[in-house]
């Protein structure tokens, strides 16, 4: 499976090439000719150093002067590629570090600002205080460029199995169930398992829907009834209340309610192009995968 990089949000994304600002005036820091501050806090120069499309393995906290802002201290993950249009002025205290290296790079609050929008700036960012970012990193491993392209290769291979193995898995999960009833012309099952008679599911009408989503081998991965989660450890949600239409849900999910009455209980399986597709979702949906979800229509007004 793809080891998913965690971008280290848009503060980085947002560190733009900024004006040189002469010598540091920050005690125990240097300044590069771009105005980036930089301060080792332990250097390992005889270890592999940092090369152009190399993926950061470690721990970073991001801050405003000492506000928090992002941490994964005591939680190693992937960081960030080493690529400038990712990170731009920071890339270059990047390309300074090898493993098991520790830094703090700092930049200009203020120059980071002018290449944001106002809504991406903290809310306790202040214009012209003399604010900064701090991004403090300690290096514990790199994934050279060629180590992680044999690991996207992989990956796609191991995603074309998937993709070719999802119409055998469905059919096997179909006969295996003894359900009778026959897909739509995109592969949606809905099997009704007890009809309603109230006013019907359309556009507009406000729907309340308890459910339980897993996937085809019983991995319960959300669910709105208070038995499944205990059965699977997961933190109950509410019933999904929504107006339909005004709400963006997979496809299989909205055209498998669609015209079904009030009281009625169903169930869909729904194939990943319906559903999450070649993405997947969260941690307990893989791409290409079938989706399985009992459905009850609490009421539709």
């Amino acid at each position: 499976m793809k080891k998913q990089l965690r971008m280290a949000t848009a503060l980085v994304a947002g560190t733009m090439l900024l004006a040189a600002c002469g010598s540091s005036d920050m005690k125990g820091y240097k300044q590069t000719d771009n105005g980036l501050y930089y301060r080792f806090e332990q250097q390992c120069k005889d270890s592999l150093q940092v090369q152009e499309g190399d993926v950061l393995v470690g721990e970073m906290t991001i801050r405003l002067d000492t506000t928090v802002l992002r941490t994964n201290v005591g939680h190693t993950e992937r960081l960030m590629p080493a690529v400038p249009m990712y990170d731009g002025v920071l890339h270059e205290g990047i390309m300074m570090m090898h493993k098991g290296d520790r830094a703090i790079f700092a930049v200009e609050a203020d120059s980071m600002a002018k290449f944001m929008q106002p809504n991406q700036m903290p809310p306790m960012y202040e214009q012209g205080k003399g604010m900064k970012f701090y991004y403090e990193i300690n290096l514990q491993d790199i994934v050279t460029k060629d180590e992680f392209a044999e690991e996207q290769a992989n990956y796609q291979q191991e995603m074309e199995k998937a993709r070719e193995a999802e119409p055998e898995l469905i059919a096997a999960y179909v006969k295996d169930n003894n359900i009778k009833a026959q897909p739509n012309a995109k592969g949606l099952y809905v099997i009704v398992k007890k009809k309603g008679n109230g006013p019907t599911v359309a556009a507009g009408r406000e729907v309340r829907i308890s459910y339980t989503g897993r996937l085809l081998d019983g991995t319960v991965f959300d669910s709105s009834n208070e038995a499944d989660c205990q059965a699977h450890g997961l933190q109950c949600h509410e019933p999904l209340t929504y107006v339909v239409g005004q709400m963006s849900l997979i496809p299989g999910w909205d055209e498998g309610v669609m015209g079904q009455p009030e009281g009625s209980q169903l169930q869909l399986i729904i194939p990943s192009a319906m559903g999450y597709g070649s993405q997947g979702a969260g941690q307990l949906i893989p791409p290409y995968s079938p989706l399985v979800f009992d459905i009850d229509i609490v009421s539709v007004k």
